[in-house]
């Protein structure tokens, strides 16, 4: 990727998830704007736990359940992070990195009892939680959005125009299950 691309994509990702934790605080949620692309669900990743989707195209981030050859969770590196080229042939492909250090990336803290806190490198201030449900006994990625708690399947960020340097983010959306409800539910923070 070019470096000029690259440092798009942190701007945009930077720009969004400065406002992701807005909604954590009560945003009103806004269901208008959808975008114009239609977006392939990833499919056949054995551990995938959430992925991120945004404008300007369908490539897509997915976050992984770092598993070791005997089963075990790699407690040192628990997440792998990597894009789904769908834009490119729909082919894997390693953050480069730039991403890794400064957009894409997720830092991980062990705070005990196999559970962690997650934060994207490009904002800490969103913190996520993987933790081992008691109910099915697999790792799930947990989020609370407007007072809900959402085991995460999915973010979509929504870009329209903007600059170069500074796009135009019109909301971004938070796909999953509400914990209290066990129902399928979509927060959507306008920006």
């Amino acid at each position: 990727m070019k470096p000029a691309g690259t440092f798009i994509q942190f701007s945009i990702w930077f720009c969004i998830t400065g406002f992701l934790t807005l909604g954590a605080y009560g945003q009103a949620t806004d269901n208008s704007n959808p975008s114009p692309l239609k977006f392939p669900t990833p499919q056949g990743i054995n551990n995938q736990l959430f992925y991120l989707q945004r404008d300007p195209n369908t490539n897509t981030i997915i976050c992984e359940l770092n598993i070791e050859s005997d089963g075990d969770l790699n407690k040192k590196e628990p997440i792998k992070v990597y894009w789904i080229r769908y834009g490119e042939k729909g082919e894997k492909e390693d953050l480069s990195y730039i991403q890794r250090k400064f957009a894409y990336g997720i830092q991980t803290k062990d705070i005990g009892n196999e559970q962690y806190e997650l934060k994207f490198v490009s904002y800490k201030k969103f913190p996520m939680y993987l933790i081992k449900s008691t109910e099915d006994k697999k790792y799930h990625v947990y989020v609370t959005v407007n007072k809900k708690k959402i085991q995460l399947e999915r973010i979509f960020l929504r870009i329209e125009g903007g600059s170069f340097w500074l796009p135009n983010v019109k909301y971004v959306e938070l796909k999953g299950i509400n914990t209290a409800t066990k129902t399928q539910t979509i927060e959507r923070i306008k920006v």
